[in-house]
């Protein structure tokens, strides 16, 4: 069974950063991929980011290519979404998955984290 729980959510500026992190129950991180999604209230869920398990291939949505970085420590079963430059509509619940593989039906979800952007 995985279990996910993210952390480091919070309310910035708009040009501000913050970095949020998944942390990963599971009995190793190295054969799934983990991603990022997010919500906007009215909104659909969309995927943000995505980083595979071996090698680890990233992808991004192209509203946040250039500004969040997604990364791993398979040794410590973690998963960071650095989030730079951050805009208004940047503003959501924050939600990282598990996978087999990016692209594929999540297997786990965490429970979010709010990330506010706003003057």
């Amino acid at each position: 069974q995985v279990q996910l729980v993210e952390s480091g959510g919070g309310s910035v500026q708009p040009g501000s950063s913050l970095r949020l992190s998944c942390e990963v129950s599971a009995f190793t991180l190295d054969y799934y991929a983990i991603g990022w999604f997010r919500q906007a209230p009215g909104k659909e869920r969309e995927g943000v980011s995505c980083i595979s398990g071996s090698p680890a291939v990233t992808n991004y949505a192209d509203s946040v290519k250039g500004r969040f970085t997604i990364s791993r420590d398979n040794r410590k079963k973690m998963v960071y979404l650095q989030m730079n430059s951050l805009k208004a509509e940047d503003t959501a619940i924050y939600y990282c998955a598990a996978y087999a593989a990016c692209g594929g039906v999540p297997v786990a979800w965490g429970q979010g984290a709010q990330v506010t952007v706003g003057s």
